[in-house]
């Protein structure tokens, strides 16, 4: 039908018409049509019939299938255009003199992309979104979007021809270079937009234009903040411009989001519209106060983009920019003994397109090593061994990755030189460096030097810990009696023998550890049964274990090791709760799952850290009128909170009244009430009936406040585990608390926390003399420096499940001073409790 002629000049003129009937000759009388003439004319009917359908198909075919199938895509892109002075009003989309640029651009596009036959088919049209200065204002820099209809398998051709950097093809031509008023194009950029970015489903789209000043912080925060989450379904972009000679500063002062990036993102671009090849950074999840989440414009425009699905909304982030002079400090003369040095806005992130050389001379006779304290020079999907992009070069040899801390470098004369080079996307924090000179001859005087030229204090060596960063400290050891001798030559601790941590590297530490054979099945009974009884629908074992995770999930007899629903079914399963899969037939086991969320991504008590605020938000401060903080406990819901049961005992005050308490809930800095903190006083304290103050067995308490607190960020339970869930030796835990930070020390001032690993229970118990019960649990690590304390007692021992959800593993109970050698520290199995603590509080 498209190549039917359409007019009657385009007509063969060989084609024979009928002749219409002449109304003066007399009509002849029509014949009866025979029987074998009708089937001719149904036959005809039938084949015109036929014909009209597969027409009409192929019509439907080509005007909706085949349009179906092809696929709307965007490009963004940004040009400079020489010889137009900027004007101010170019930042205003809505002045004549913004449309009347705008258009122009957009009809060089549309030349451009008509040019091309391989993408013209496909172009639907395209629309300026921004206009900003060059580093001077003799030049103006546009940013636009291209929208294509793409035939399906025809993305890469046009994904090929439509990502460049530099000057297309189609702005050489000559002809199209000649156009009478064409705009002369440099610089082009453009490339597919993220997808993400460009979903026909988003509820709401906003756009937030500010302009940057110097020495002043604006403020710009994601939509709601901080009174309600943001809202679903949405996109966000806000465009930042500064002054010409300046570029733009960003601090996120605030920053909680999903965790999954594939849901709730902010991207960050060095550009006022989203390529690719500009992006900066992507960000989810939540970022604490004191670890800086700071950027850096390469020019003088930045754009933020803040993407959110449906479900699971936030409070989202507020952020801080000013405007920066163009030139940073970077690089320079570096001279003296000793002295440090730092990448372009560390600890935040330093800018793209940038290089710094920094040379480095010492008095003559000595040499230069370069030890990095911090280094973070790591982008998606680049390998650390070749550094294409973001790199430190020394001595030919360059660096990148997020694992270099500690590296070292050295010279083999007085002088040194440094580079650091960013390209043009994707930052990371950078690095801090201290530089010192040294004899050749004594590289470490008094202390141990590590094979790659560190110098460690010489208590490091063959403690167990890697202290150089290559092992050389951990070699060619002579073993204590308090130590594992590993076949290798390594020394490791006692406690974390029988753990099911390789620590020695050849196993030494895992042998003889009254396991089962290869064939055999070790039960967690540390029974053995063969193999081949697993999962045969046989209690072997005798506690059921060896019918637990069989591969698929089934109501089983209720054991101590089985998981009960609220039906009182129990299922095989181990740990099936909060996994985001419903194993229960009622679901109960993804009911009540919002508990042991930190706000935080994540060391020690004493020998710790401090935590961040909000970090730990189910942890208690328990203060006693006139004695200030006195136990630790942990938040279980907006009424009741656990904690030790030796911690309220009567000894010189009445510690079982709940009038003699005061309750902190939300506080990280001891005697500094913020707006996040709660206090309140106590209802009732239910003890377990069963401890015992001289073994410590049952050491648990119950307490109900005296009204319910408001649950936030800062305030949060944690999750109880199930009966059935197990921590096996080896598993790191957290402990947490404002205990006295060395044996008869002080109470530490900051909330601290302290990454421990939990202890076979065989070994804790020959370490602790026979002390341990069934009820109890040991952790700890190394051969002391790192345990609980005084003033802990009460607080959390925290489980980081597979789930990303903090379980309460135990409560801190008891050990042998703190932090001593090779003795652990004993908690309260919160596991053998579980029904108790339903009862009492319905938790």
């Amino acid at each position: 039908m498209e190549d039917s002629p359409s007019t009657p000049a385009d007509w063969d003129t060989s084609v024979q018409f009928l002749p219409t009937a002449d109304p003066l000759k007399p009509k002849k009388r029509r014949r009866r049509p025979t029987k074998k003439a009708g089937i001719g004319i149904g036959v005809g009917m039938m084949i015109l019939a036929g014909v009209l359908a597969l027409i009409t198909g192929l019509l439907v075919w080509h005007l909706h299938i085949r349009r179906a199938e092809r696929i709307k895509k965007m490009y963004s892109g940004s040009m400079k255009i020489t010889g137009r002075g900027f004007h101010d009003d170019y930042e205003d989309p809505e002045s004549p003199a913004f449309q009347d640029l705008a258009s122009q651009v957009v009809e060089q596009l549309n030349a451009m992309y008509t040019k091309n036959p391989r993408v013209s088919k496909y172009y639907v049209g395209s629309s300026v979104q921004a206009f900003s200065e060059d580093l001077d204002r003799d030049n103006v820099m546009a940013y636009y979007l291209s929208e294509f209809e793409v035939a399906q398998g025809q993305e890469s051709v046009v994904d090929g021809d439509l990502t460049s950097e530099g000057e297309p093809e189609q702005l050489k031509s000559r002809q199209f270079r000649m156009q009478e008023n064409a705009l002369q194009f440099q610089n082009m950029v453009s490339g597919a937009v993220d997808p993400r970015l460009n979903q026909k489903n988003f509820k709401t789209q906003k756009k937030y234009t500010y302009h940057a000043q110097s020495d002043k912080n604006q403020t710009l925060q994601s939509p709601g903040f901080p009174t309600s989450p943001y809202p679903p379904e949405s996109f966000t972009e806000w465009e930042l411009r500064a002054d010409p000679g300046f570029r733009i500063k960003l601090d996120f002062l605030k920053f909680t989001l999903e965790d999954d990036c594939k849901k709730d993102f902010v991207k960050v671009y060095d550009s006022l519209v989203a390529i690719e090849m500009k992006a900066m950074a992507e960000r989810c999840g939540s970022y604490p106060p004191n670890e800086p989440l700071s950027f850096i414009s390469s020019r003088n425009v930045m754009l933020i983009t803040l993407v959110t699905n449906k479900d699971k909304n936030f409070p989202g982030f507020q952020a801080v920019f000013t405007q920066v002079p163009q030139a940073l400090a970077c690089g320079g003369k570096l001279t003296g003994l000793t002295g440090t040095f730092k990448s372009p806005n560390y600890p935040g992130h330093y800018p793209p397109s940038i290089n710094c050389v920094w040379d480095i001379e010492v008095p003559m006779g000595q040499y230069i090593k370069v030890q990095f304290k911090k280094f973070y020079l790591a982008e998606p999907g680049v390998s650390p061994k070749t550094c294409p992009k973001d790199y430190v070069e020394i001595n030919q040899v360059r660096l990148c990755g997020g694992k270099l801390r500690n590296t070292v470098m050295t010279s083999n004369s007085n002088t040194m030189r440094v580079t650091f080079n960013s390209d043009k996307y994707y930052v990371d924090q950078g690095f801090l460096a201290e530089f010192q000179a040294f004899e050749p001859s004594n590289p470490c005087p008094g202390k141990f030097k590590c094979y790659n030229m560190l110098c460690i204090n010489p208590s490091l060596k063959c403690d167990g810990w890697d202290d150089c960063g290559d092992n050389s400290d951990e070699k060619n050891c002579v073993c204590e009696k308090s130590q594992i001798a590993c076949k290798n030559t390594l020394c490791k601790p006692k406690m974390w023998q029988c753990d099911g941590v390789n620590d020695c590297g050849d196993n030494t530490d895992e042998d003889d550890c009254g396991t089962c054979r290869k064939e055999q099945f070790t039960c967690l009974n540390a029974h053995c049964v063969s193999n081949e009884t697993r999962c045969d629908g046989k209690d072997d074992c005798e506690d059921g274990s060896d019918e637990l995770d069989c591969g698929g999930v089934s109501v089983v007899p209720c054991t101590e090791l089985t998981y009960k629903c609220k039906n009182q079914q129990c299922i095989n399963k181990l740990n099936p709760e909060c996994d985001n899969t419903k194993d229960c037939e009622d679901g109960s086991d993804e009911a009540s799952c919002e508990c042991g969320k930190s706000p935080y991504k994540t060391a020690k008590i004493v020998g710790g850290q401090d935590a961040y605020e909000g970090e730990w938000p189910w942890q208690v401060s328990l203060h006693v009128q006139e004695k200030g903080h006195v136990c630790g406990a942990s938040v279980l819901n907006n009424r009741f909170i656990v904690t030790a049961a030796h911690c309220v005992q009567d000894r010189d005050i009445l510690y079982s009244t709940p009038d003699v308490w005061d309750v902190y809930l939300g506080l990280h800095i001891q005697q500094v009430i913020s707006k996040t903190t709660e206090q309140r006083k106590l209802k009732r304290i239910i003890p377990h009936p069963d401890y015992n103050h001289l073994t410590s067995d049952n050491d648990i308490a119950l307490m109900e406040l005296d009204e319910p607190v408001l649950l936030n960020n800062n305030i949060w339970p944690i999750c109880l585990p199930a009966q059935s869930q197990s921590f096996p030796a080896g598993t790191s835990v957290w402990i947490t608390g404002w205990g006295a930070t060395r044996e008869s020390g002080f109470l530490a001032k900051v909330l601290q926390k302290a990454e421990v690993r939990i202890i076979n229970d065989t070994v804790c118990d020959k370490l602790l003399e026979d002390d341990i019960t069934p009820q109890m649990l040991c952790a700890g690590v190394i051969s002391g420096g790192v345990d609980a304390c005084q003033g802990d007692s009460g607080g959390p021992l925290s489980y980081l499940g597979a789930n990303g959800r903090y379980y309460l593993a135990g409560v801190i109970s008891w050990g042998e001073g703190c932090a001593r050698r090779n003795k652990a520290g004993v908690y309260t199995r919160v596991t053998k409790f579980r029904s108790w603590i339903k009862e009492h509080t319905g938790v």
